[in-house]
């Protein structure tokens, strides 16, 4: 077999070697950073499980972790909590992305730290809160309307963002001109022919959305680094300038489209599909209550990218502000039990997914509850071995 780096290599390969470094190192940080940056890992070695529980097909996000929810401003304009990365996304069993979530919960608490018998009984409810969400054969969805406890504080709080907030972490205005800030920790300048073939290429790109009826123009461009496992492909930002309001701007988000990396680990046929970024998108559009605003694709000199909007209500709750409170992490807890269940409900019967009746029965049997606890309790700890390996490889210099 071969060993932890071989294996992170092998993944990364061809991805830009300057970003795949800053990757690694990125790693190093934490065993749940470590857990984010290798769902390939995850789910390679689930694939050779002889005794997990089976369950129904549906479609599945496929990295569904505890920062993998977050809140977003949707098509209507109001902001939503939910399921908020479909990079992975994919058909499979409905049980792989909660052992990922679940496992998630393991890796994550014990960081924080939260205690192991706290982090079991969450994972417990997360568990419950799933099966009885199907059970009920009723997708929800979470916005300032119907949220409650702390997710409410959250969504309350992000919704008063203002684009101007945004703009003022991003750009820098000199002598009256209005450009991306370069030095920005997120940011990397691009070279003059490739910034000027990237703005030529969104402007046609403005041309076919509903941006172009108010006049947005691209006037700067800067490479985007965010993320964790998906540092190393292509991503840029884009400044646009509104051009039937003064004073107005926007900042939108390139990102390239990638294979899933559970592909080579399902063995269930799979729609063909435009391209990888019409993958991503169509399925956001499916598993999300809501899709976010500015969602389309575009090919750029023959690769695949996800266009979005980038916006302020956009983030993550941060379990390590309320990891005292175990009110407040428990019904956090619960909502994304809720979602995640509410996101394979939606999707039922589509190209392959079991239907709303086998999902519900599904719910309503309890008996694989443990064997899946048991799985991502005891997976848990081979990621904090995995990720004790890594940091001896990197400093050994095994990873380039």
């Amino acid at each position: 077999m071969n060993t932890i780096a071989e294996r992170i290599i092998a993944f990364n390969k061809g991805r830009l070697p300057e970003m795949l470094e800053l990757k690694y190192k990125t790693m190093t940080e934490s065993a749940f950073r470590f857990y984010r940056a290798t769902c390939h890992l995850f789910y390679e070695d689930l694939a050779k499980v002889d005794n997990f529980p089976g369950s129904p097909l549906t479609w599945i996000c496929g990295d569904l972790h505890l920062e993998n929810f977050g809140s977003f401003k949707g098509d209507n304009r109001l902001v939503y909590f939910d399921l908020d990365d479909f990079d992975e996304a994919i058909l499979a069993p409905c049980l792989w992305e909660i052992s990922r979530m679940v496992t998630s919960m393991f890796v994550g608490f014990a960081d924080l730290p939260i205690y192991q018998r706290e982090t079991l009984a969450m994972a417990k409810r997360f568990i419950n809160h799933y099966a009885n969400t199907l059970a009920t054969g009723k997708a929800v969805s979470i916005d300032p309307r119907t949220a409650t406890g702390i997710v409410c504080s959250f969504l309350e709080k992000v919704g008063d963002r203002k684009q101007k907030e945004l703009l003022k972490k991003r750009t820098l205005t000199q002598r009256g001109k209005i450009g991306l800030l370069a030095k920005y920790e997120k940011h990397k300048e691009v070279d003059i022919t490739l910034k000027r073939e990237l703005k030529e290429h969104i402007a046609s790109w403005i041309k076919t959305s509903p941006l172009e009826k108010h006049g947005f123009k691209a006037i700067d461009c800067v490479f985007r680094i965010a993320g964790t496992g998906s540092l190393g492909v292509k991503r840029y930002v884009f400044l646009l300038k509104r051009g039937d309001r003064k004073g107005k701007y926007l900042l939108l988000d390139m990102k390239q489209a990638i294979p899933s990396s559970l592909q080579p680990y399902v063995n269930i046929k799979q729609p063909r599909w435009k391209n990888e970024a019409d993958r991503v998108i169509q399925l956001k559009r499916r598993m999300q209550y809501m899709p976010p605003a500015l969602l389309g694709t575009t090919l750029f000199k023959g690769d695949n990218y996800i266009v979005q909007e980038m916006q302020p209500e956009d983030d993550a709750i941060e379990f390590d502000a309320i990891k005292d409170c175990y009110k407040d992490v428990g019904r956090v807890i619960e909502d994304m039990a809720i979602l995640a269940a509410s996101a394979q409900l939606r999707a039922t019967g589509r190209q392959g997914s079991s239907i709303a009746d086998e999902l519900i029965r599904f719910g309503q049997n309890n008996t694989w509850h443990d064997a899946l606890l048991d799985y991502a309790e005891k997976y848990a700890q081979q990621v904090k071995r995995d990720y004790t390996q890594y940091l001896t490889d990197y400093e050994s210099g095994k990873l380039g």
